[in-house]
């Protein structure tokens, strides 16, 4: 499929579709998993068809990586072994000492990672960065050279505005690496909004089916940074391997339709969970009270994500009762998957989350939404 193919067609048909990748040899409308690890050399020694060795260089990533390119309207795309892989890479490959600017609000794992970044030269600056005068205040000039921002952030559901974001550190002389799990390139494609760098747990939405470990990075445009992560990739051997490559590119084949459909059963439940008697706060960027709704109707295009919590009036244990008590729900951590989620964060996180402990985190799958709310509403009744 060509470039200019590429633009006039919907996210959803360059997914379903895979870009019109087949099988050449028996045109197969699925492609076959390559799994070779090494290559033939050519009788001179040469490798002209561009293979040399398996840890970097596999078709079956590539399919991958070029359908997640096209997606985020990205130059290019990297696969990597998991979503802890793909962000870490991107601060190893630095050139030298940075401060870095972080949401406050992120995934756990790789905020814990962050917080002992001073090991390798860096150093971070932990910021609301839905107040874009804290994100101003926190600028080091001929310091600061990168911007980490996830939005929606996990498991508050902050919503920062990309654009602005992009503005600051763009004028600082940094890059922004935009975390885009939760939105997934059908909601945001942040590259549209000025961010350098998107990353992805694949694990997650992008594959949708609980069954791959897998991290994506995709770039606006090629530069030194790029370089030295692809590098990287390559030294440490981070790349992902091209049994689960093949997952991947089956799961986001109905990226669309999953996302959207998760995005719209969540805001059902969402509206009918305002108000609950056992519910103090429901957290959704969806929500016209939320604080970053405004943003989100900016950035989000077409629905508002399938994550949302809830904070339970009675405090942190009637919010682990709770938990205890359903049954269509699945007590376990991630998201993005087919099936239903409920977690109790702060107990996942432990010393030092900025999760509140009366909070459960909720992951909508593609479950009938009422008989979703009929469980989680019954299991609610434990903590009036």
């Amino acid at each position: 499929m060509d470039d200019q193919t590429k633009a006039r067609l919907s996210l959803r048909t360059l997914a379903a579709q895979a870009l019109g990748m087949h099988d050449p040899v028996t045109k197969g409308i699925v492609q076959p998993i390559h799994m070779s690890a090494t290559y033939l050399r050519d009788s001179d020694n040469g490798y002209r068809a561009g293979y040399v060795y398996g840890h970097t260089d596999n078709v079956s990533v590539q399919q991958a990586e070029h359908l997640i390119a096209a997606l985020e309207g990205a130059d290019e795309a990297l696969l990597f072994g998991s979503g802890m892989a793909a962000a870490t890479t991107v601060l190893l490959a630095l050139e030298k000492p940075t401060h870095i600017i972080a949401s406050q609000v992120m995934y756990w794992g790789f905020r814990s990672w962050l917080r002992e970044i001073g090991r390798y030269g860096h150093t971070v600056t932990f910021v609301e960065t839905s107040d874009l005068d804290a994100v101003r205040a926190a600028v080091r000039p001929g310091e600061t050279g990168l911007f980490w921002i996830e939005t929606p952030s996990n498991p508050l559901w902050t919503i920062t505005d990309i654009a602005a974001i992009c503005d600051i550190a763009h004028a600082a002389d940094a890059l922004v690496c935009v975390d885009s799990t939760v939105a997934t390139p059908i909601f945001t494609r942040p590259l549209a909004l000025g961010a350098d760098i998107v990353m992805h747990s694949a694990t997650k939405y992008l594959n949708g089916h609980s069954d791959v470990i897998a991290g994506a990075l995709a770039v606006a445009s090629d530069g030194p940074l790029w370089r030295r992560i692809a590098k990287m990739r390559g030294q440490l051997g981070g790349a992902l391997n091209p049994f689960d490559a093949w997952l991947l590119m089956r799961g986001m084949r109905t990226l669309d339709v999953r996302v959207r459909a998760q995005a719209k059963s969540a805001a059902s439940l969402v509206e009918r969970l305002v108000g609950h008697p056992a519910v103090s706060t429901v957290l959704y960027p969806g929500l016209a009270t939320h604080p970053g709704h405004a943003v989100a109707m900016r950035q989000m295009t077409g629905g508002f994500g399938g994550m949302f919590s809830l904070r339970i009036g009675k405090g942190e244990k009637a919010a682990i009762a709770v938990a205890a008590c359903v049954e269509l729900w699945k007590r376990a951590t991630s998201l993005g998957g087919v099936e239903s989620l409920i977690e109790h964060r702060a107990s996942i996180e432990g010393e030092g989350s900025p999760c509140p402990g009366d909070l459960l985190r909720f992951s909508v799958g593609l479950e009938d939404a009422d008989e979703l709310y009929f469980d989680l509403t019954r299991a609610l009744s434990v903590a009036l």
